[in-house]
């Protein structure tokens, strides 16, 4: 394999970096040893910019590119977002209303269609499937609620490989172009 630039990231199956490459794992590095890491990537990925430069910080984490696109939210070197979990609260979901109506007409079917209302029940049928009968919404403690009683975190990771991200700490010095 070639020789890497300096700076470069690359996903790595092994358990250990190899040499002359690190982590991403966040790590703060002297930059006296490590100036020509510090001149592509400054304080970036933190540290403090006269002794430490910071590397980033892949765990948990997936990459994205910098910028925007149509429709898109812009996105800054180094910027990190998002969450292993999240509590949905009722202002993140969509205005929606479960109903449910019946009429007071006989029933005629046993099983319920996209016509079909839930009404007096004649002869073990539950349902009326003819036009024009009046409903009315049913008293709201007939539905329950469901869901958790109380408000509690839940998943919202993508599926995932683990595997380990390095960055090159020597190689080749990338030119611009």
């Amino acid at each position: 394999m070639s020789e890497p630039f300096i700076a470069e990231i690359r996903i790595f199956a092994g358990n250990f970096a190899p040499r002359g490459w690190a982590f991403c794992d966040g790590q703060l590095l002297p930059i006296s040893q490590n100036t020509a890491l510090f001149s592509l990537i400054g304080t970036t990925y933190g540290g403090d910019g006269r002794t430490t430069t910071g590397l980033p910080n892949m765990k948990g984490r997936a990459p994205m590119h910098p910028g925007n696109g149509p429709g898109l939210t812009n996105r800054r070197l180094g910027e990190r977002s998002g969450v292993e979990t999240t509590t949905l609260t009722e202002s993140q979901m969509p205005q929606h209303a479960h109903s449910l109506q019946a009429g007071n007409a006989p029933a005629t079917s046993y099983v319920p269609d996209s016509s079909s209302s839930i009404t007096r029940s004649v002869g073990g049928f539950g349902y009326n499937d003819e036009p024009g009968q009046p409903l009315s919404p049913l008293h709201e403690t007939a539905l329950s609620e469901s869901g958790a009683v109380s408000v509690s975190p839940h998943e919202n990771m993508q599926p995932y490989l683990t595997l380990t991200f390095i960055i090159a700490l020597t190689g080749l010095y990338p030119s611009r172009s």
